[in-house]
Formats: C-alpha cells, structure tokens, sequence
C-alpha cells in the first residue's frame, strides 16, 4: 500500500511490464518492491497459477508489501538486497524463473521521507540506510573515514569535482569537533567547497548521490544482481532494469554487451566459443507524457535483455 504521505509514481511502468511478461503462469521476480506499483502492475497481468517473490532492504518497503501479500497470495516478500536472489530464491525451492525486473536507486517515499536523511530539502539526521535495521550511517562515515576515502567516495560515486574540496572541508569541521551529522549541514559544508554547479542543480546534489550509493553499496549489489538474475532465467524468459543515473546504466549496458557476445576461450582456442547467454532488446526512455506528469522520470532508462541460451544448474 502506497503511503499517502509519500506518495511514489512508478516510472515507465507499462514499458516495463509489457517488455518483462512472456509467460502469464510464470514465476516472477520484483527485485526492488518500494511501495508496489510495478508488483501490482505484474500481480494484474499475471495468471491465477503465477508467482512472484519480491525483495527490498527498506523494512518499510517490506510492510508496505505484507499489506499487499495479505490479499493477494502469488506474493512472496523477502527482506534482503537482490544481490542475493539467488541463494534466497533456493531457500524458498525456486531455480528458475520467467522475469526480472529491477528499479533501481531511491524511491519517492524514501526521499521525501525527511526522518531517512535522503535528501537536502529536509534537515534531518544524516542516516541514507535503505535497510535502517543494519550497517552504518552517512554521519557515521563521515564521523570516521579519513580525507581520502571521504573524497574518493564523493568523486566516483557521485562524479563530483570538487571532491577533494569538499572531503578537506569535512574533515577540517570534524578536527574542530563539530562532525555533520545532519543533512542541513552537509548541505552548508558542500556549498562552501563547491565554486560553480549547473544552472538549477544544487550543489549538495552529487555528494548526497555518492554517499547513498556507497552507504547502500548500490553498484556493488548491482553487479551481483544482474549475474544472478541472468543464471535465474529460463531460456526465452526477459530481465528488465530501470536506471536513474549514468553509472547505474553503465554497468547495466555493459553487462548486456558483455553477456550478448560470443566469446572464445583463449585457454582452449580451438575449442568452439561459448555460446551467447542474453540477447539485449530494447532501450526506452519515458515519453513526454510521462515527463510532464511526473518530472522525477527524466533520468529514467528502462534496459531489456532476453536470456538466449539454456541456464546452467546452480
């Protein structure tokens, strides 16, 4: 259920479906839930006979999902990262399945949330766990790490700069024992490290990005989800991922090249190439209807890639 607090628009929704359901009496596997809009979208075009097992970090996202469980039993959902769909997927007797679907990033409820400390809107604590029940806060990086991991951190996860800048002014603020610990801070700290910045975009923007990335180790959990994903498909059966920003939908596009060539083994070269395991499909970007009705899609890329060959046993 949809929390009316926060409400959350799920992005190339349609999109998504069509390119993901091939086989109506399938098994299903909603990587990310959020708050159901793309499950509830799959639960309505599947069959009586179908299944789906969602997963998601955020113990809200997991609630909001038990509600929906409670009426309608095709659903299954599992508190863990897609990362391990796999090795959870096998706990619950599941080897194969007929559809991913991963939608990637922060959700809406979770930014305009101000107690999760997301974004720079709100002053709040600055926490940007997606699973608040483990690990370790964006204060309590920056309360510990040392100048360099802080700025490395900054510039490769939110493609920043002027990071150096940034980690030093950190790092000086906390010398004088006065570490941020809230989101209004980090804002303040950032718009004094960084000299210019894109018209309209704050300059707090790719720092909160990095920190939630590396704090969630979202491209990390995406490889493996992606290498997961591909082993879990049937033959003929679709992953469909939707992306918000250049790195996520770099890895995603390479990982689709990479597995849709046929590559020999350079260890056996007369041996005959492996066969290709994905067929890529399809690139979608939100249409302009979709932009006007909800701005937050502009970044949106859906990728969809069809596994060609059969699935190897685990």
């Amino acid at each position: 259920m949809t929390d009316p607090a926060w409400p959350h628009t799920p992005v190339l929704l349609p999109e998504a479906i069509d390119a993901m359901v091939t086989e109506p009496g399938g098994l299903y596997v909603d990587g990310t839930f959020g708050r159901g809009g793309h499950a509830r979208a799959l639960l309505a075009r599947l069959s009586p006979q179908a299944r789906l097992v969602a997963f998601d970090k955020d113990p809200q996202a997991v609630a909001a999902a038990e509600a929906l469980r409670a009426g309608d039993a095709r659903l299954t959902i599992v508190h863990a990262s897609f990362a391990h769909m796999r090795e959870r997927l096998a706990e619950l007797g599941i080897q194969r399945v007929h559809g991913v679907l991963l939608d990637l990033g922060v959700s809406s409820p979770q930014i305009d949330d101000p107690s999760r400390g997301f974004s720079f809107r709100f002053d709040a604590p600055l926490d940007m766990r997606m699973d608040t029940t483990r690990g370790e806060t964006a204060a309590d990086f920056l309360a510990r790490a040392d100048e360099r991991h802080i700025a490395e951190v900054i510039r490769d996860y939110g493609e920043e700069r002027f990071a150096v800048s940034i980690a030093k002014t950190l790092v000086a603020r906390r010398a004088l024992g006065r570490a941020v610990r809230t989101t209004a801070e980090l804002s303040e700290v950032v718009a004094r490290a960084v000299k210019t910045r894109e018209p309209g975009q704050d300059p707090a923007t790719r720092t909160f990005q990095a920190l939630r990335i590396f704090i969630n180790a979202e491209l990390e959990d995406l490889e493996q989800g992606l290498k997961a994903a591909m082993e879990l498909l049937v033959p003929g059966s679709r992953m469909a991922v939707i992306s918000f920003h250049s790195l996520e939908d770099r890895i995603v596009k390479r990982f689709i090249t990479r597995e849709s060539r046929s590559e020999p083994d350079r260890r056996a070269p007369f041996a005959p190439p492996a066969p290709t395991r994905l067929r890529a499909l399809a690139r979608i970007k939100p249409g302009e209807g979709e932009l006007r009705a909800n701005p937050r899609a502009r970044s949106a890329v859906l990728r969809v890639a069809e596994r060609t060959d059969e699935a190897p046993a685990p």
